[in-house]
C-alpha cells in the first residue's frame, strides 16, 4: 500500500511517497519560498523588459516575470497575477519566478504548500515526527538524496547520469547490456528518476542507438508505463535521443540540492540535531559556509534549543567538508 511519508523540519518540510518500502517521490520545501506557484495576489509593475511582452513585478517582497503584459498596463500600475512557476536558483544567478496575469474576480492566495500537495493526492499521509522513528531513513531517504545530488542512479545492467543545464535536463544512459534490453531497463529506470526527483521542465534522454522501430518501441513503452501522465514525450529518433516534456512549476530536487548545496546541508544538518537524542546543551560542529547558513536564520536556533532542552552553540570547523558536521552534547 502507498503512503506519504510527511515531516516538517527545521528549515524545510520533507515528503517522500512509499510504495512497497521504496521511495517512488520525494520532496523537499525550503521554508523561505516566497511566492509559491498558485500564489494569486496584487503585484506592481516596476519594469517592462519587452514592451507587450514581459514585464517584472512586484509581489510579497519578492519579484517575478509576468508574460505576457495585459493590454494597457503601464509601468507602476497594479495587477493580480498567478504565480505559475516558482523561483529558481541556477549556477551564479537566480531564476525569477514566473506569473501571468490573473482575473481581477479571483480571490487572493497563498500557493499550496507542499504539505497541502501531497495530502491533495487522495493518498494516505503519515505525518512523521522528530521523535518517532525515522520512517523516511528506513525508506532510503538518504540514499534518494544522494543519488539527487551525485546525479548517479544504477540499475540493473547499467547507470543513469543526470546532468543539469540551463535549458533541459539531460540523461546519460551507460551500461554492459546489449543496445535492444539495455534501452528497455534505462527507460524504465529514467522514468523512475524523473518521478523520484520530480524532474520536470525539458528532459533528454540519450539511449543507445538502437537498430528498429520495434526496439524503439519496446522502450517507449517501459517508459510510458513507469511514469505517470502529465507528460509529453518524442519518439526515440534514429540516434537513441528522446524529448520529454512535464509542467515545470518548482525546481527538482537534483537543483535544489545541487544548486543550493550549503543551503541544504545546513538543513540536513539541522535534521541531524533534531534526531540526535540529545537533550539540554549541544553544540553543532560544520564548515564554516554552514555555520553561516544557520546563523542567518536564527529561529532555526530557537527551535532546536527547544525540542533539545538547551541553549545550542555553533563552533566552525574548516577541517569539516560541506555536508559533514556533526552534533554533540556540550
Amino acid at each position: 500500500m502507498a503512503e506519504w511519508l510527511f515531516e516538517q523540519g527545521i528549515g524545510e518540510a520533507r515528503a517522500a511517497l512509499v510504495e512497497r518500502g521504496v521511495i517512488v517521490e520525494a520532496h523537499v520545501e525550503p521554508d523561505d519560498i516566497a511566492l509559491r506557484a498558485g500564489t494569486i495576489a496584487e503585484a506592481r509593475l516596476t519594469e517592462i523588459l519587452i514592451p507587450g511582452r514581459r514585464g517584472l513585478v512586484s509581489c510579497a517582497g519578492d519579484e517575478a516575470l509576468l508574460e505576457p503584459l495585459p493590454k494597457g498596463l503601464t509601468k507602476g500600475a497594479t495587477v493580480r497575477i498567478e504565480i505559475v512557476r516558482e523561483a529558481i536558483v541556477e549556477p551564479g544567478a537566480v531564476k525569477r519566478a514566473k506569473a501571468r496575469a490573473a482575473p481581477q474576480d479571483c480571490a487572493a492566495k497563498s500557493g499550496p504548500t507542499l504539505l497541502e500537495r501531497v495530502t491533495a493526492s487522495a493518498i494516505p499521509v503519515r505525518h512523521v515526527s522528530v521523535y518517532d522513528p525515522d520512517l523516511l531513513e528506513r525508506a532510503g531517504w538518504s540514499e534518494c538524496l544522494e543519488a539527487a545530488a551525485q546525479g548517479v542512479v544504477g540499475f540493473d545492467g547499467g547507470t543513469l547520469r543526470i546532468s543539469l543545464t540551463p535549458a533541459m535536463t539531460l540523461i546519460d544512459v551507460d551500461g554492459h547490456l546489449t543496445p535492444a534490453p539495455l534501452a528497455v531497463a534505462a527507460a524504465a529506470a529514467a522514468a523512475g528518476a524523473i518521478r523520484r526527483f520530480d524532474i520536470s521542465g525539458s528532459i533528454g534522454i540519450d539511449f543507445p542507438t538502437l537498430a528498429n522501430k520495434g526496439e524503439r518501441l519496446a522502450a517507449t513503452a517501459a517508459f510510458d508505463a513507469t511514469l505517470p501522465l502529465p507528460f509529453e514525450r518524442t519518439a526515440i529518433n534514429g540516434f537513441g535521443f528522446m524529448q520529454i516534456i512535464r509542467p515545470r512549476t518548482r525546481a527538482s530536487l537534483c537543483e535544489r540540492l545541487r544548486y543550493d548545496r550549503i543551503g541544504s546541508a545546513a538543513r540536513g544538518l539541522m535534521r541531524r540535531a533534531e534526531r540526535s537524542g540529545i537533550t539540554g546543551a549541544a553544540e553543532i560542529r560544520s564548515h564554516s559556509a554552514e555555520i553561516a547558513q544557520i546563523n542567518a536564520h536564527p529561529d532555526w536556533l530557537v527551535k532546536l534549543g527547544a525540542q533539545l532542552g538547551g541553549a545550542v552553540r555553533l563552533r566552525p570547523d574548516s577541517m569539516l567538508a560541506i555536508g559533514a558536521g556533526y552534533v554533540a552534547k556540550a
